[in-house]
């Protein structure tokens, strides 16, 4: 027996103790369907599909379309129980009329997650496949999120990533503010961070002159039905299996989306050919002839990177353009410092769900970094792997191949000697290092707000925006001050710092002697600094400090290696020189930056 205000709530309740019984069961729902009430219920019943819960404290007119979908048939799904925390909202009796649970939940006395995990229990009950907020005016907690993580979707005013954070008219006026041409309406996955969950359907309208807020507001609300039943349209796909047995499709694996993406990333592949390259992507593997490179006696250099925590802000901002140039960077980058040449690159990229144009947008960022080093794209790797990552999430791995003549091949150790100088090259910003602590430090001094002013430069748009700027590539002007004949090793200044990836190039007997006040430490890792009350020593062995190249060289000679570096765009600065080590460390700072 089971209790309820409605037909459908206490159903639910009776279902929920049937479940509990064991040994044979006969199972009769046809009882108790008197009255057009419970046959409107029944019917929504019969169909096989996705189970709805819903959240909502205002009309829910978005709701109603969906109701009239399932109604007509053309949508296969079921609206189980409508929650609301106002006892008197309309979408309660929506609920009501149209046959689904309909339940108030108080707030008062409860915290953010006491209240969700009441409501998460209610929707359990009723065995809901995914939740929709629906005017839910409510921020739901953390605990709430993981626990529905992929499951969980907002339906929100804007064409998100505009607007994030704003609601109801506050959207409107400020789509309006910024002058924007078109708005429209966005369903997201609900993530912890607000409106900050990947996009699942966009909606869109024209602003037209003489539009205010209002006018909008009722354009985007007529959209938000239509939005809600194309999602719920595609959980019905990708859930339920086709005629004639499961396919891969409903198991989270779009194939075709693969298909697709490898036809609009090959013109910007093949415009990274080069001297050597043999054919193009989507082989078996990659080809290259060294000989037409023009290589006599080579040795081959390899090396493979990702891009670490930076994905993270790269998917907080919604921006996915640069991050390509980040993964080239930290692997050739580290060829270089062997004296090699690279000549060709491989990119890894993986997620749970292909978003396409997300994707293009990455290996676009790679081809055109390889493109501007001379290292062919010749393949990759696109894995779409159902629960592996979170909604939005992807990770990026690299792969490239480079050559150095024999007898070329860097650091040069046998000529390292007391009194070489340090040449040091500026980094553009952090590179794709120490994101951990920037995330940490972003979270404690502005909450996790990455479309917040950047605080040290009011030109460079958002901190996110900021923190995205990529890693630089140092190929072209080292290998040029390589071929001076005059550098005698490299230190690519990536994790750990200049305290310890200058020790990597040198012998264990030379100790570096490093004046970091000959420049500036730049705004960025000043902010940073100040921001955590990081110590002198924990900043150089976490960032690049405004360094991401130490060339050591022949002292004779060092201002011909400078100015064929200036030549190339890279200015440099004199950090210091090396001397014996005498059993101290391995780099020794004689002074921090200048005030």
């Amino acid at each position: 027996m089971g209790h309820g205000a409605t037909l459908a709530e206490a159903e639910a309740e009776a279902e929920a103790e049937i479940s509990r019984v064991g040994g044979p069961l006969f199972h009769r729902k046809d009882i108790g369907t008197v009255g057009s009430l419970a046959s409107r219920h029944q019917q929504m019943r019969k169909v096989r599909g996705i189970k709805i819960g819903v959240l909502g404290s205002t009309r829910g007119s978005s709701l109603q379309p969906i109701y009239d979908a399932i109604t007509a048939g053309s949508l296969a799904a079921s609206v189980r129980v409508v929650i609301s925390n106002k006892s008197a909202a309309p979408i309660l009796e929506r609920a009501r009329t149209e046959g689904s649970a309909a339940a108030f939940i108080s707030a008062k006395g409860k915290t953010r997650e006491e209240y969700d995990r009441e409501a998460t229990a209610l929707l359990e009950t009723h065995r809901v496949d995914c939740v929709l907020l629906i005017g839910y005016m409510r921020i739901v907690s953390a605990e709430f999120c993981e626990h529905w993580e992929g499951r969980c979707f907002n339906v929100h005013p804007t064409l998100l990533p505009l607007h994030a954070g704003l609601m109801n008219l506050e959207a409107h006026q400020a789509v309006l503010d910024a002058g924007d041409a078109e708005t429209g309406c966005t369903v997201h996955f609900v993530a912890a961070e607000v409106d900050a969950g990947a996009v699942v359907v966009q909606k869109r309208c024209p602003v037209a002159a003489g539009d205010d807020a209002e006018a909008l507001k009722t354009k985007v609300q007529a959209l938000e039905g239509p939005a809600l039943i194309a999602l719920v349209q595609k959980l019905v796909q990708d859930a339920l299996p086709a005629k004639g047995g499961a396919t891969y499709a409903a198991a989270g694996v779009d194939i075709e989306a693969g298909n697709r993406l490898v036809e609009m990333i090959k013109p910007a592949c093949k415009a990274t050919a080069r001297p050597g390259s043999m054919g193009g992507i989507g082989g078996f593997g990659g080809l290259f002839d060294l000989k037409a490179a023009g290589f006599k006696d080579p040795i081959l250099v390899s090396g493979t990177d990702g891009v670490g925590t930076k994905l993270k802000v790269a998917q907080a901002v919604g921006q996915h353009s640069t991050i390509g140039q980040d993964l080239v960077a930290m692997v050739v980058n580290d060829l270089v410092v062997q004296g090699a040449e690279p000549l060709f690159f491989l990119d890894y990229f993986a997620t749970g769900k292909l978003e396409v144009e997300e994707a293009r947008d990455v290996v676009i960022g790679i081809a055109n970094a390889c493109k501007a080093c001379n290292c062919a794209l010749v393949g990759g790797e696109t894995a779409e792997m159902p629960s592996m990552y979170a909604p939005g999430e992807y990770d990026l791995g690299g792969f490239a191949v480079g050559a150095v003549e024999r007898g070329e091949v860097m650091p040069r150790l046998e000529e390292i000697a007391e009194g070489d100088v340090l040449l040091g090259i500026m980094s553009s910003g952090v590179h794709s290092n120490g994101y951990s602590l920037v995330r940490h430090l972003v979270d404690s001094e502005l909450g996790g707000d990455w479309k917040s002013p950047c605080p040290w430069d009011a030109g460079a748009g958002t901190i996110g925006e900021a923190f995205l700027t990529p890693t630089k590539l140092y190929v072209g002007s080292c290998l040029k001050a390589v071929r001076t004949q005059h550098v005698r090793a490299l230190a690519h200044i990536t994790g750990g710092g200049l305290t310890e990836n200058l020790p990597r190039v040198l012998p264990e007997a030379i100790a570096a002697f490093v004046n970091l006040e000959v420049y500036d430490l730049p705004p960025v890792f000043q902010w940073l600094r100040k921001a955590g009350n990081v110590e002198n020593k924990e900043m150089l062995r976490t960032f690049n400090c405004g360094i991401g190249m130490v060339l050591v060289c022949d002292p004779a000679h060092v201002d011909e290696v400078a100015a064929t570096l200036a030549a190339a765009g890279e200015p440099s600065v004199r950090l210091g020189t090396l001397a014996a080590r005498n059993d101290g460390e391995a780099v020794v700072v004689q002074s921090w930056w200048a005030a």
